[in-house]
């Protein structure tokens, strides 16, 4: 049923999560086109600023270069008209400064080549003006006034003044008219920045409002589905709850038969033991009697009993009592998971490091002979659960780790350890043989063993393992690579669950 329901919401929610990401997206380039417009505009002001001050700067500075033109044109006629030297002295401090103002203007307008050509035209006149002027100057220190002064009503200076006014006049018109040009783009700037302006802030609004709608109906069907939900949830619990119970029972009915049928197992096969011994003793008694015979009568002994009494039944004789004690051992298992499937867990509070520390130290002595180390990864996490069943996990997996390691390297097994929200997770890596990837899911079957059978045992330890971690409430898998390794995890609850039942 969850899983329908999964389906059914899975779909909506998928389109309302893409949607929201888009209007996202379409607010976020909004608020991106605003930025963008809004550092342009900066951009334009800052430029348009400059070439105002640009402006304002060569219009100050003709304005001072016509007032140096105008004032040494007066002072020179001061001179001419009075004589005095006062006048002279300050005409040629005014002609002095005319120049530099000039190449001031220059440089300010060297972009614009109307404003070069008028400058160079208002170069040609001033010296003119400046010939005529040392002239009129010149004539009056030499006592010559009456000459100056006709020299003065005869030249042409009037002229020169007209035109150099003319040029100064049409440069100002010229800043005037860029000034004006500048501002015009200006305003379309800052038009086209309000339009933007206004488009986004509409679009932002456009994409809020639907969001917040999306928002809305996105809410109004999770709470719908949430409610179904916890309807169909209710009927789940009481439908795992019968199931569980039903798996309860069939688990005990599984274990009581394994137990019954280990039990019953053993009384036949005692006797086949027992009988196995008898049959020894008869065979010895045989092999004396053919010793005997051979030496007193050595023709009534054939070649086929005395090789059946010293060679067949002995050999017969050990192949039976070699099954007998690997069914008893197969039996010895099968009560050992009997039995710990009826005992009763205990939770308790668990300190993995003491836990591990102990495991690491009983087989110390093995990992000494087997040249391996046992390095416990400390700080373990605690958990709550039952002590036996971890002591019994971490034993088999070390112990397991420690019997198939790699000739070809010194062993390292490593216990690790740590807390994921209610879980707990334990992992045992080591370095050796490692484990085909086609045997990783049936090592934990019962009597399914891997590799190369080189050590002792009956392929029930992995089995043990995994039986008690389900007891537990968790679960155990395993990540190998063959000829390099295995790591063993084990995911636990952090508190045993219904630790008062048995399986």
């Amino acid at each position: 049923m969850s899983g329908v329901l999964a389906q059914r919401i899975k779909s909506p929610e998928g389109v309302a999560r893409r949607f929201l990401v888009i209007c996202m997206v379409i607010g976020f380039a909004g608020l991106a086109l605003i930025g963008i417009a809004a550092a342009w505009l900066t951009a334009r002001t800052s430029e348009h600023t400059q070439w105002v001050n640009h402006s304002y700067q060569v219009e100050v500075s003709i304005g001072r270069l016509q007032a140096l033109i105008e004032q040494a044109e007066t002072t020179r006629r001061g001179y001419v008209l009075t004589g005095h030297t006062s006048y002279a002295d300050n005409a040629r401090a005014t002609a002095a400064r005319i120049g530099p103002a000039i190449d001031a203007i220059a440089a300010l307008t060297a972009d614009n080549p109307r404003q070069t050509a008028r400058i160079a035209g208002l170069r040609r006149q001033l010296a003119a003006i400046a010939a005529e002027q040392d002239k009129t100057i010149a004539l009056t220190r030499a006592g010559r006034r009456e000459e100056a002064v006709a020299s003065f009503a005869a030249e042409t200076g009037f002229r020169r003044m007209r035109a150099v006014r003319g040029l100064l006049a049409a440069m100002l018109a010229d800043e005037r008219s860029l000034l004006q040009a500048r501002d015009a783009a200006q305003q379309n700037g800052l038009q086209t920045f309000w339009i933007v302006l206004v488009a986004s802030g509409v679009l932002i609004l456009a994409v809020a409002a639907v969001s917040l709608a999306a928002i809305t109906r996105y809410t109004r069907d999770l709470t719908a589905a949430r409610d179904r939900l916890q309807l169909l949830n209710t009927d789940l619990e009481g439908a795992v709850a019968e199931r569980t119970a039903d798996l309860s029972r069939a688990n005990e009915e599984i274990q009581r038969f394994a137990y019954i049928v280990s039990h019953d197992l053993r009384s036949p096969l005692v006797n086949v033991m027992g009988f196995t011994s008898e049959l020894d003793a008869a065979r010895q008694s045989l092999a004396d009697l053919v010793d005997a015979a051979e030496q007193t009568a050595p023709e009534i002994v054939t070649d086929e009993a005395r090789v059946a009494a010293r060679e067949d039944l002995p050999e017969a004789i050990g192949f039976i009592r070699t099954s007998t004690q690997k069914m008893d051992r197969l039996i010895n298992a099968i009560l050992k998971l009997s039995r710990e499937g009826r005992r009763v867990l205990t939770p308790e509070t668990l300190p993995l490091d003491e836990i591990a520390a102990g495991v690491r130290d009983s087989l110390s002595h093995l990992a000494m002979e087997r040249g391996a180390e046992i390095i416990v990864d400390s700080p373990l996490p605690e958990l709550i659960s039952d002590r036996l069943a971890i002591e019994q996990i971490l034993s088999n997996l070390v112990e397991n780790a420690v019997k198939y390691l790699s000739p070809d390297r010194p062993g390292r097994i490593v216990v690790s350890g740590q807390r994921t929200r209610d879980r707990v997770l334990i992992e045992v890596s080591d370095n050796g043989r490692g484990i085909a990837e086609a045997d990783h899911a049936r090592i934990f079957d019962l009597f399914r063993r891997s590799g190369t059978q080189d050590q002792p045992g009956e392929g029930i330890g992995l089995a043990h393992v995994r039986a008690l971690a389900y007891r537990l409430g968790g679960t155990i898998d395993v990540t190998s690579t063959f000829g390099e390794g295995s790591t063993f995890r084990l995911s636990l609850p952090f508190t045993l669950p219904d630790a008062g039942t048995t399986a």
